[in-house]
């Protein structure tokens, strides 16, 4: 039997989610893809991706049963997804882990709850996925590396092994890190870059080998969830 998902934000990384769902459903029926939920007015009643906009994220209450991944946020506003999740304010189990079926993970990988790996994405061995995460297509994870909640992988990502990456950090399209590295929370690597350093928490960093660029200036509020109510 077939369980209702509905995927929250209705952009590009919303579609790309329901794509992965429809190449799941292909190889072994899981979902029944109920459409997107989006703040935005003007969406409702439309479509996208041949789906419809059932309304906007308060409008979840009306849909008890279903499971929901939440896709929104982009490179500016790296908190979105936090704040998304935290708003819903529900219990982990709800929470739907899409992953491709062209995605690869080794003996030893784990993944949270409402975490969502896009197409011909690589977890080697023995990596760890937090939850919400979002990895876009063609990246790869090697052994012993660690990505906190919120984070974003944008594709073609390359990661050394033992590599962590904090809470809501961003990284940003063909980027390549050293093994044994600390991205720091709510920082962004610029794409393309090389990192061989560190990188400290709320800062830009870009170019190969990636340097300081600016702050971010995210607000003070946490990013996890676990100390929120529930």
């Amino acid at each position: 039997m077939t369980q209702p998902l509905v995927i929250v934000g209705a952009g590009g990384f919303a579609r790309e989610t329901a794509a992965a769902v429809r190449a799941v459903n292909q190889v072994r029926p899981v979902w029944r893809l109920r459409g997107f939920l989006d703040d935005d007015p003007a969406l409702h009643g439309t479509e996208r991706a041949g789906l419809p906009i059932l309304g906007g994220i308060d409008d979840l209450a009306e849909l008890p049963d279903a499971a929901v991944v939440v896709c929104v946020g982009n490179p500016r506003d790296q908190l979105a997804r936090a704040r998304v999740v935290r708003r819903l304010g529900l219990p982990a189990e709800r929470f739907a882990t899409v992953v491709h079926p062209s995605a690869q993970l080794g003996a030893g990988c784990l993944l949270g709850a409402g975490s969502v790996l896009l197409a011909q994405v690589t977890l080697t061995a023995d990596v760890t996925v937090g939850s919400h995460v979002a990895i876009m297509p063609q990246s790869v994870l090697t052994h012993d590396d660690v990505v906190h909640d919120f984070a974003t992988i944008a594709s073609g990502v390359r990661l050394g092994g033992a590599v962590t990456v904090a809470e809501g950090a961003y990284l940003g399209a063909g980027a390549l890190l050293r093994e044994s590295l600390t991205v720091g929370a709510g920082s962004l690597l610029g794409m393309g870059s090389v990192l061989l350093d560190d990188l400290p928490p709320a800062e830009v960093w870009a170019g190969n080998p990636a340097r300081f660029l600016r702050r971010t200036h995210l607000p003070a509020e946490p990013l996890s969830l676990r100390r929120s109510p529930a």
